[in-house]
């Protein structure tokens, strides 16, 4: 049976694609919307340009009809414009005389209901608007033709149990293959069947399906930062594997996501100078005043927002490593910039450019929706590898949640294709301090 789906303003600003989604059924937007995407069409950002093409989308089929009348789709549904007729609007109950716009795309979905013998679903990401449209005997749900399973969420990393022999085998032949339905540049741990503790730790080579083993990283570490466990092994090694241009890394707070891809992308560029520059950005999520209010040029306001990749640069080099004039001390990651080696910007300037022959880390991806991460990987070019890092707990932008952010879509997305790799890191380690909060809080 055919349904009526009508579409809340966060699902077309999260997905301005979502109006061609829902295969032969049809799409309402309420009047209300118009007016709303009209307000963000001037923000910054991707919010911004999400509502600019919406309003460009239907601009192009308006040209094909009348909007209110309905608009044939290619899938086979069809699209139209509702309007909110007084009298529905002024029935809703009185407690919901707060938020306008919200009421009218109520008021709209139930008309359509009184009218259709057809389901009718309203579609928001809005949780409290489902709240108030199942009070109202109103269907709802969510926009999920992007999420993910959270729970079941690719971690990178499987056991295998195999014979002593095999673990041996791995050692002495440098490569061997397994008869288990692996992914591509999955972590390996093989366990010895008869003594659990004998074990070996390897990666599955994404060409070839055959597994080959950790090498033993130098006793001085990578860019001076050694690897505390084994999900950080795992992580150093997609990161340093030139065969692998993408990489994501997850984990809570303290994991060392954003050091060991930072210290990784250092030794790849400053000492293999394999890549011609290290590049670091992350998405700008304001919470309260928005990034224009800060005084200043470009690098002093963007200063606050890349301070903890600073941080991380001052635990690489240790104290500042210089000094450029009397009582001034200059640290690592400002020579590094001087030298070309290091360029660290905010995404807001990614769009439009080709990145070739870089080491590009985006810190903090779980802000970003799949949308914009596809507009990023899109940006990679010749010899670029691109790693994504990120804590899915903890999300600021307000139009994703865990299981729809661009960093688990990617994971999932990725998972078997040979270009990528991915780990999931549980310990944190740095400090038994931050451990134990992100534990216990």
């Amino acid at each position: 049976m055919k349904k009526v789906f009508v579409l809340d303003t966060n699902v077309l600003l999260h997905d301005p694609s979502a109006m061609l989604r829902f295969e032969d059924n049809d799409v309402v937007l309420p009047i209300t919307i118009i007016e709303e995407l009209d307000r963000f069409k001037k923000q910054p950002e991707m919010t911004g340009r999400n509502a600019r093409q919406v309003s460009r989308n239907l601009d192009a089929l308006r040209q094909q009809g009348h909007l209110t009348d309905g608009i044939p789709l290619e899938n086979g549904g069809h699209l139209r414009v509702a309007l909110c007729h007084r009298e529905t609007l002024e029935a809703l109950p009185p407690e919901l005389e707060g938020d306008q716009a919200d009421n009218a795309i109520l008021a709209v979905a139930l008309e359509l209901k009184r009218q259709c013998d057809c389901p009718v679903i309203l579609v928001s990401k809005d949780t409290n608007l489902r709240i108030k449209a199942d009070a109202l005997d109103l269907r709802s749900e969510d926009y999920e033709t992007d999420k993910v399973d959270v729970d079941d969420l690719y971690t990178g990393m499987v056991d295998v149990m195999v014979s002593a022999e095999v673990i041996d085998q791995l050692y002495r032949e440098g490569a061997i293959a397994l008869d288990a339905k692996l992914l591509p540049n999955q972590a390996i741990t093989l366990v010895d069947e008869t003594n659990p503790s004998h074990t070996a730790l390897g990666l599955v080579d994404g060409l070839t399906g055959q597994i080959t083993p950790l090498p033993k990283f130098p006793y001085t570490g990578i860019s001076r930062i050694q690897a505390r466990n084994r999900e950080q092994k795992f992580a150093f090694e997609l990161l340093l594997r030139d065969s692998v241009p993408l990489v994501t890394l997850v984990g809570k707070a303290g994991t060392g996501k954003t050091l060991l891809a930072i210290a990784a992308g250092l030794h790849k560029v400053a000492d293999e100078r394999l890549y011609s520059r290290l590049l670091i950005s992350r998405p700008i999520v304001p919470m309260g005043k928005d990034l224009g209010y800060l005084p200043g040029d470009v690098n002093e306001k963007l200063t606050p927002w890349m301070r903890p990749l600073y941080d991380n640069f001052d635990l690489i080099f240790g104290n500042p490593s210089s000094v450029d004039k009397p009582g001034h001390w200059r640290h690592g990651y400002e020579e590094l910039s001087d030298r070309g080696l290091l360029q660290i910007e905010a995404l807001a300037y990614i769009r439009g450019r080709s990145i070739p022959q870089q080491y590009f880390i985006i810190d903090e991806a779980q802000n970003l929706t799949p949308h914009e991460v596809k507009t990023i990987l899109t940006r990679a070019g010749e010899g670029t590898k691109i790693v994504l890092t990120g804590d899915i707990d903890q999300i600021d932008n307000p139009y994703v949640d865990a299981a729809s952010n661009g960093l688990t879509y990617v994971v999932e997305r990725f998972k078997n294709n040979p270009l990528a790799g991915h780990i999931t890191l549980y310990k944190g380690e740095r400090s038994k301090l931050a451990e134990e909060a992100s534990i216990l809080l």
